[in-house]
């Protein structure tokens, strides 16, 4: 892993100063320069050449998005961009990640200090994962082709966990689901609005259903439940059908939701399923999909040349968690081998 060469592009001195500040203290992260604008940040990447770019949504003349899409078509580099918790904010956000942003963070306005604190503190991890992914060999601007195909279900429950690129690699997966698609739950590290609007945008791009993760929510074929709530996990009850439970608890491993237990909840409950870690940051899922593969079930992991960041793949690989490693254009089908007959 190499280390963090950072250019904050953002039209506001405040806003830069802090940014800087909160960077400069985070381990193996470097601010190489600032920028005001897009045009200032052309010339900034030319002469600094930094290997990440935190970039605001907001700014005067091209807007961050604009540029977003400039830096993909003629130069990929990885891109965090900063844009606030609103309504617009994470449709915005939403489409950031469409044209190739790494991650989107929320700036920290009228935060609590303990609220920023927390926040805050997560962005040179981002910073750095982000300088260490896999940008210049991912594909953006997908065609999201929907399954009109009839599956016959097997009775296994897919089960996936993802966070950093999970929701550009969510869409591309979960666009091969047939209306019919096997029970799935998904254990998604993302900010929570972030995630309300990425559920409206699949139940638009989908034939199956598409909701938030809900206490006692039962797991029948045709619809899929994504959870995000920071504040609660996700585990699964057996019974037929299985149910959804959500408990609030310490995170487990610094994860919450924690895929460690969405999955070990699984195997434990001896729940029939096919588990897939995707796209992330950290280790979380490798032990719980470790004990899915321990009690017969398929586990798969996007593959470390096709996860923008491989972190997550890699520790289920090292814990031999994973029957398979497989390329992301071929998960939805791999999926359908595993848990859809």
């Amino acid at each position: 892993m190499h280390d963090a060469r950072v250019l904050v592009v953002d039209d506001s001195a405040a806003m830069r100063a802090l940014f800087s500040d909160i960077l400069e203290q985070a381990k193996n992260v470097r601010v190489v320069g600032t920028a005001t604008n897009a045009a200032d940040a052309r010339d900034q990447i030319e002469a600094l050449r930094p290997n990440v770019i935190t970039l605001d949504v907001e700014m005067p003349g091209m807007s961050g998005i604009e540029f977003l899409e400039e830096i993909m078509e003629t130069n990929p580099l990885p891109v965090v961009m900063l844009s606030s918790l609103t309504q617009a904010g994470t449709e915005t956000s939403l489409k950031a990640f469409e044209l190739g942003a790494v991650e989107c963070f929320p700036k920290p306005l009228k935060a609590t200090p303990e609220q920023f604190s927390k926040s805050v503190g997560k962005l040179g991890k981002i910073v750095l994962a982000a300088a260490n992914s896999n940008v210049k060999d991912r594909k953006h601007v997908r065609e999201h082709k929907v399954s009109e195909v009839a599956f016959e279900w097997n009775g296994r429950i897919a089960a996936f966990s993802a966070s950093m690129g999970g929701i550009d690699a969510l869409t591309t997966i979960l666009s091969g689901f047939p209306a019919n698609c096997p029970p799935t739950v998904v254990c998604l590290q993302t900010e929570p609005m972030l995630a309300e609007t990425f559920i409206t945008h699949l139940g638009k791009l989908l034939k199956c259903n598409v909701k938030a993760a809900a206490d006692g929510a039962p797991l029948v074929q045709g619809t899929i439940h994504i959870a995000a709530d920071p504040e609660r996990h996700v585990v699964v009850e057996p019974g037929q059908p299985p149910k959804i439970r959500l408990m609030a608890r310490e995170p487990v491993d610094g994860a919450r939701p924690s895929a460690n237990l969405l999955f070990g909840s699984i195997a434990r409950g001896q729940v029939p399923a096919a588990g897939a870690i995707l796209t992330g940051m950290g280790a979380d899922g490798a032990k719980g999909l470790k004990l899915l593969k321990d009690t017969g079930c398929d586990t798969l992991v996007q593959d470390r040349k096709t996860a923008l960041v491989s972190e997550a793949p890699e520790a289920a690989i090292a814990l031999d968690a994973a029957s398979r490693e497989v390329p992301l254009s071929d998960l939805a089908a791999m999926l359908g081998c595993c848990a859809i007959g």
